[in-house]
């Protein structure tokens, strides 16, 4: 049997320039952890980062004492909070969801409703707005990754999705992920 396995989650968010990601990786790797999951990007001006760290008790407890000079050194906001794994549920099958369409508000708001209402979870997200080549209209693009419920109809629930999307003039596809 396999030891139980330690993590910590660190996120950051602070102002865009080169070297963020090579300090905060520094201190991972200098006190015997790893990276086991990140998400990285940059959003207006600011860089946000979430990073889940796998690493032995003490290990851990030693970055969670080296984030407040993490923190001054970069001039960001950090925070971080203990975790443990994930419980796979054999009963949830991973689909993607790719919508497009015109930006306008709320989309997010009503993917995610349709999806709620279902007892789907969201478990990644992401999302972007961006002008059209050749109209420069305002797009917005966004991809899910969702879990659902084994005893779900997955043909009529790709047919309410689909419904849905037709009446809010959003073009989609709901597909299996091939692991």
């Amino acid at each position: 049997m396999q030891p139980k396995k330690t993590y910590l989650v660190i996120s950051a968010l602070g102002k865009d320039r080169p070297g963020i990601v090579n300090s905060i990786s520094k201190l991972i790797v200098e006190h015997g952890c790893s990276i086991e999951s990140s998400r990285m990007t940059v959003l207006g001006g600011e860089f946000a980062s979430m990073i889940l760290i796998e690493g032995k008790w003490n290990a851990l407890a030693k970055i969670e004492n080296a984030i407040p000079e993490l923190e001054k050194h970069l001039d960001m906001v950090v925070s971080f909070k203990r975790t443990g794994e994930r419980e796979h549920t054999k009963s949830l099958i991973p689909y993607a969801v790719d919508v497009i369409s015109v930006d306008q508000p709320g989309i997010v708001h009503s993917l995610a409703s349709f999806f709620a209402s279902r007892d789907i979870n969201i478990e990644d997200m992401v999302t972007s707005s961006y002008p059209a080549p050749h109209t420069g209209t305002q797009m917005f693009s966004v991809h899910i990754t969702i879990g659902i419920p084994a005893n779900t109809h997955i043909a009529t629930l790709r047919d309410e999705f689909m419904d849905y999307c037709d009446d809010l003039n959003l073009d989609s596809v709901l597909e299996p992920i091939k692991l």
